[in-house]
């Protein structure tokens, strides 16, 4: 592995590592060469720890729900006492609770918003605290990585969804700031949209054909771009989105103005607004809205796995 892509001497944490993707992530870190923070709710976290440490690798389990926000601070803490250093921050963990908005609870909206956007914002600014201290003191930029998890489910706008959808616009969103927010100090942040087959997605995806090799859905695809994310080498790459999956990684292109509707004054008039909008928008199609649609077509490559 060449010196950019190497992560040896680096120290990365991992929420949601116990199982899934997150284990998936953890285990690519420490092949490159990091000691690992685990974190999840329960022994899982020991489990995907002592499963690194017995490969040779460094690892710590630390239990803990990400939606705690004193949690960000613990798992920074633990990476320092542990491993001397804390360098990269992969957010992963997550839960579901689908439902169509008008089935939604507000338990169902709370509990999504606060594991998934809480979580992302606790860990990040953790985080955020100890690399500026990090970059006052040595008077320049210092080495920091930070890996969000967002979902094509905020592309789309999936309708089974709303509470997921919005903690994963929310999330990017987050990862927009926090890239601006920390740039100074020399710190990355970029969103993955993964698809991935896991515990929490099996409903949609069903079980992987195992005669066909690397399940294209495999945790462990995803695993190999977070661990180039958190690599020297990604260093001129920040506040960006990719999707990946299969043996694709695509990079989302930011919003565009598609149309401008300018009054003929100095303000517009409801009357105006009709005679400009309506007829642009008559026969519009259902997918032409502002979700992104056209990812659909990334499908046919992404899974035509050799």
């Amino acid at each position: 592995m060449g010196e950019s892509l190497s992560l040896t001497g680096r120290a990365a944490v991992v929420t949601g590592a116990g199982a899934g993707l997150g284990r998936a992530e953890a285990l690519s870190l420490a092949e490159a060469g990091a000691a690992v923070v685990v974190n999840d709710m329960g022994e899982a976290a020991h489990r995907v720890a002592e499963e690194i440490v017995a490969a040779g690798g460094q690892a710590i389990a630390v239990t803990g729900d990400v939606s705690d926000w004193s949690l960000g601070g613990r798992l920074v803490e633990a990476s320092l006492e542990a491993f001397g250093s804390f360098d990269i921050l992969v957010n992963n963990a997550g839960i579901i609770r689908d439902k169509m908005i008008f089935n939604l609870t507000e338990s169902d909206w709370d509990d999504v918003i606060r594991v998934h956007l809480k979580g992302h914002a606790a860990t990040s600014h953790a985080a955020a605290v100890h690399w500026r201290q990090a970059s006052k003191a040595a008077g320049g930029p210092v080495y920091g990585r930070i890996v969000n998890t967002s979902s094509e489910a905020f592309l789309f706008g999936s309708a089974g969804q709303p509470n997921y959808s919005a903690a994963k616009a929310g999330i990017t969103a987050l990862t927009l700031s926090t890239a601006q927010g920390l740039a100074r100090y020399g710190v990355t942040a970029n969103a993955i949209c993964p698809r991935a087959r896991t515990a929490m997605t099996a409903e949609a995806f069903g079980e992987a054909d195992a005669t066909t090799g690397l399940d294209p859905l495999a945790p462990e695809r995803v695993g190999t771009l977070v661990s180039y994310l958190a690599s020297p080498a990604s260093a001129e790459i920040t506040g960006q989105v990719f999707v990946v999956y299969g043996k694709m990684v695509a990079l989302m292109a930011a919003p565009k103005v598609e149309n401008r509707f300018d009054a003929a004054g100095s303000a517009f008039t409801v009357e105006e607004l009709d005679q400009q909008l309506s007829p642009y928008f008559t026969g519009r199609g259902p997918y032409e809205t502002y979700a992104a649609y056209s990812i659909a077509e990334l499908e046919k490559v992404a899974l035509a796995v050799d």
